[in-house]
């Protein structure tokens, strides 16, 4: 045995009444591979957290190679070999990649370039890392920005690293590549931490998985003797299903015909170029593509939201009469008052879902990017959906009337979803619907969006996970850099084939 590099033993942490984590006592071993699961509120950030040093324990010891340690700041974690890579890159964008691995260590700005770069560059060959050390933060792709943000830490003698959700917004490709890296770091006996949703991915990548709920801890079981279904009952503390019940789509009905759909983003690059298909009643429609292909805007688009260049065309047809609707030209309200039944849930979910300083009811009765119009005249019925809402999506809060600001992240998307849906709108569009959500509520969602479809309604699910695209939608269309690359079909397509398209549009030069 290679023995243990951090032991945590009865750690308790409180924020004001709530108890994020309760008497939380854990081992994560050297050159091992450990996976951290829990549901939402869980109380996994938060331990991590007290190890990076963002937060401090009201209770309990943290040993380090059997030593007790005191972390009070993130330079303390540093200086005890501890580091964490956020969901949110901590790096300047005008610096390049070597600035940042080497930024905030006493005297290195002034050191001989040369000797940095060969020390870096021991360090990524060691490892597997492919990075351009004279590259900008802000030319790079999300799986760059991840690679310099880990060799900043290994670079600064890290142990032991933590990971949230490394894996959110990578491609197939770029996610094999990580684990592979990860696996040299393990091998190297160094211990790495990951905290993700992904179970398929926790089973292949981690040695042992531990496993937190409401705050309390568990246990840690092998990954080698676990399943999804295993694993997602000691999360939720019952028997659960994990099946995506798709069904064939049935009466399809053309609903959205677009064509040569181009439109700017606010620097004035084409976000959009030329994008044409079609959208249908009674089957899910998966967008896919590298984060900042173009999902925003294509959904904003079709919403009223986002200006359409000349000569694009969204085409609606209209249920009475079969008539066709431009909606290019058309705001949000201009497209209700028409009587076209939308329903978005946006990626902004504070920005442009909901009201934060509203409680589920107000929330109810206003959708916030709608410019304020009210669809309900009065507060019963909002009242009677906000505590559904609430029941079958299993919303964590003290209250509907609290504040959704003041709920967990997993929690304001359920409002959002759950709000979106029950408009019963004849066309849905979700943008990342389960991001942040654990495997339990993000079940819930695929199939209450799968009821959806079965309904008639034309469902259009933009997700981040190739595996849950597969499984849960009929068609998906693939967006590179603002283009359509490919529209597959998902009953027949291969992670490896819309990785591919994310990343290259057909017919270019290999």
């Amino acid at each position: 045995m290679k023995g243990n590099a951090i032991e945590l033993i009865d750690i308790t942490k409180r924020f004001g009444e709530v108890v994020a984590n309760h008497k939380v006592n854990m081992v994560v071993r050297k050159g091992e591979i450990l996976s951290l699961l829990g549901e939402n509120g869980s109380g996994k950030t938060t331990l991590m957290n007290m190890l990076s040093g963002i937060y401090f324990p009201d209770e309990g010891q943290i040993l380090l190679d059997g030593q007790e340690i005191v972390i009070r700041s993130p330079e303390d974690a540093f200086r005890y070999g501890i580091g964490m890579i956020h969901q949110h890159f901590k790096l300047v964008d005008v610096y390049t990649a070597a600035q940042n691995i080497i930024l905030g260590i006493p005297g290195k700005f002034m050191l001989n370039k040369k000797e940095i770069y060969k020390d870096i560059r021991e360090l990524t060959e060691k490892y597997g890392f492919e990075i351009d050390l004279d590259k900008k933060i802000y030319e790079m792709s999300v799986s760059e920005k991840q690679t310099v943000e880990i060799v900043k830490m290994l670079y600064r003698g890290a142990n032991i690293l933590i990971l949230d959700e490394p894996t959110a917004v990578l491609t197939p490709q770029e996610t094999d590549r990580l684990f592979g890296v990860l696996r040299n770091m393990k091998k190297d006996g160094k211990a790495v931490i990951i905290i993700t949703h992904k179970l398929q991915e926790v089973l292949e990548l981690s040695d042992r998985v531990a496993v937190l709920r409401k705050g309390e801890y568990i246990g840690t079981v092998e990954t080698k003797d676990a399943t999804e279904l295993s694993l997602t009952e000691m999360m939720v503390g019952k028997k659960v299903s994990l099946n995506i019940g798709r069904t064939e789509p049935v009466n399809r009905k053309k609903l959205i015909n677009i064509e040569h759909l181009t439109c700017l983003n606010k620097e004035g690059v084409k976000a959009l170029d030329d994008v044409s298909f079609e959208i249908y009643g009674g089957e899910i429609l998966g967008i896919a593509g590298i984060a900042g292909a173009g999902q925003k805007e294509l959904l904003e688009s079709i919403a009223g939201l986002q200006k359409s260049e000349e000569g694009s065309s969204i085409l609606y047809k209209a249920i009475d009469n079969n008539d066709e609707i431009q909606l290019v030209g058309r705001s949000v309200n201009d497209i209700k008052n028409l009587g076209i039944s939308l329903a978005f849930v946006p990626e902004d979910r504070l920005g442009m879902g909901l009201v934060g300083n509203m409680g589920m009811i107000g929330n109810m009765m206003l959708r916030s990017y709608n410019e304020g119009k009210s669809f309900f005249t009065e507060k019963k019925a909002p009242a009677e959906l906000a505590e559904r809402i609430k029941n079958r999506l299993d919303v964590a809060t003290p209250s509907i009337n609290t504040p959704v600001r003041k709920l967990s992240g997993g929690n304001v998307q359920k409002v959002l979803v759950g709000r979106e849906i029950a408009l019963a709108p004849r066309v849905l569009m979700t943008a990342y619907a389960v991001r942040g959500l654990d495997i339990n509520t993000s079940y819930t969602i695929y199939n209450i969006l799968s009821e959806e479809k079965e309904k008639g309604v034309a469902v259009v699910y933009v997700g981040e996970d190739l595996d849950v695209l597969i499984e849960l939608c009929d068609r998906i269309l693939v967006l590179c850099g603002g283009r359509v690359s490919g529209i597959v079909d998902a009953r027949t397509t291969t992670k490896e084939e819309v990785g591919m398209l994310m990343t290259k549009l057909k017919g270019e030069e290999e």
